[in-house]
């Protein structure tokens, strides 16, 4: 979060975005700085006081620069949906449950690349993955070339499992969930922004998320909060809070996509928002919808169509559609989006679209997919299992995902600590349209 860890970051945002900053590159490499950005963390030393203050002035430059242009037309957005608008309490229930166990599954392998993922895999004779993870049987050399994350691994191997552990891809939907009990639909930008400062802690926010609570403390606003020095305004953040907005707008995916921009305007812009729409709009459908085709097609309807975001998606889906060998698919998302950062929102939806139409609607063939195919395992993880659990329903799902969590949820969000997801299920129910 240090400003020289920031700028490079920002160059890369503002390259994607189609904005030129090679004036403000050679100012900061002719001062000494590096145009690599930090893979995780910060860099091992604070940079000097006058390099620091440089990054503040280029951090302020970059932002002041004409945004990039992108689509945002909603003109063909559908005024009648074919869904149900009636939802069970099953189909919700299969929701959290599939929400948790597709993050869970992702969690040890979180920031490992794909081939460690396979190796790893291979290693413990798991290969294809169709398990949980496990360090049973691992060899020494493996272990040591890919270190399991750190924070993860102690609750999320098979071995370990008892419950599901504290992450941040349900500490976000938890507090969606307050957001609407304590202020229902009509909601602000202001109300979600109030509601982070209030319930979530600090540290348990990251790039994005991060950038935009020490912009709040600072005074900033919604949607400033978004565009101040924040060269993660366009990766996954947005798109892994929104899935309760979804889920209590059953068969409207368009009122499930206008709370989730409220809420992702707080720290993120263009494609980030993109992002959050298009899985509340998932969520909206998926506990209705009789198919995967359903799901994707409503998700895609709330989708600015010319964005680059909506295409990414539609291509990705494309190209899962029909596939016998997951393995190529990936490949080919991998050629395309290989460039972006693995916290990236474009090529994580891309994998997501993908694995959901690979999968079929099979919950496990679609979370095991999205998992193997690397980059943020855990919040595809869940965004997959999330869609695919409530097209399943709970009592459907297989027990050797569901019993290790125990219906219990770990959060550092005040009165949810060990919460059910039966009792989840029901408030969300309690709040559906």
């Amino acid at each position: 979060m240090q400003p020289e860890d920031l700028l490079p970051h920002e160059f890369a945002a503002s390259r994607d975005e189609g904005r030129d900053v090679s004036a403000l590159e050679r100012r900061w490499t002719a001062a000494g700085g590096s145009l690599a950005a930090p893979v995780t963390g910060a860099s091992p030393e604070p940079a000097p006081p006058a390099l620091r203050a440089l990054a503040v002035e280029l951090l302020d430059a970059a932002d002041a620069l004409p945004a990039a242009a992108e689509a945002d037309d909603l003109a063909g957005l559908p005024e009648r949906w074919s869904l149900p608008v009636s939802v069970t309490h099953d189909r919700l229930h299969g929701a959290w449950l599939g929400r948790a166990v597709g993050c869970l599954l992702g969690k040890p392998v979180e920031k490992i690349p794909r081939d460690g993922i396979r190796e790893i895999l291979t290693a413990t004779g798991r290969w294809p993955l169709r398990d949980w993870f496990t360090a049973k049987g691992l060899p020494d050399e493996v272990a040591a070339r890919w270190p399991w994350n750190r924070r993860s691994a102690p609750t999320s191997l098979a071995e370990n499992i008892a419950g599901m552990p504290e992450d941040d891809d349900l500490n976000y939907a938890l507090l969606a969930l307050r957001v609407l009990e304590t202020h229902g639909r009509g909601f602000t930008s202001d109300d979600v922004a109030q509601a982070w400062l209030d319930w979530l802690p600090g540290g348990r926010v990251f790039t994005a998320e991060r950038v935009a609570y020490r912009n709040l403390l600072l005074g900033y606003a919604p949607p400033e909060s978004a565009r101040r020095h924040n060269p993660f305004r366009e990766w996954i953040g947005a798109q892994i809070r929104t899935d309760v907005y979804g889920w209590v707008n059953p068969g409207r995916p368009d009122r499930a996509a206008e709370l989730a921009r409220r809420d992702a305007v707080v720290s993120h812009v263009g494609a980030g928002v993109h992002g959050a729409m298009w899985a509340a709009a998932l969520a909206a459908a998926a506990p209705v919808a009789s198919d995967v085709d359903q799901v994707l097609d409503a998700a895609e309807a709330v989708l600015p169509p010319a964005s680059r975001f909506a295409r990414t998606v539609r291509d990705a889906r494309a190209l899962g559609t029909g596939a016998g060998d997951w393995e190529r698919v990936v490949d080919e998302l991998c050629a395309r989006h290989g460039h972006l950062h693995w916290v990236h929102v474009r090529n994580n939806a891309a994998l997501v679209a993908a694995a959901l139409a690979y999968g079929r609607g099979d919950f496990e063939r679609s979370i095991c997919a999205v998992v193997s195919g690397g980059w943020d395992t855990d919040s595809t993880g869940a965004t997959v299992g999330a869609v695919t659990g409530a097209l399943t329903g709970a009592e459907a799902l297989p027990e050797r995902w569901v019993v290790p969590l125990h219906n219990r949820l770990a959060s550092s969000i005040a009165g949810f600590d060990g919460i059910g997801f039966d009792e989840l299920a029901a408030r969300t129910r309690r709040l559906a349209a």
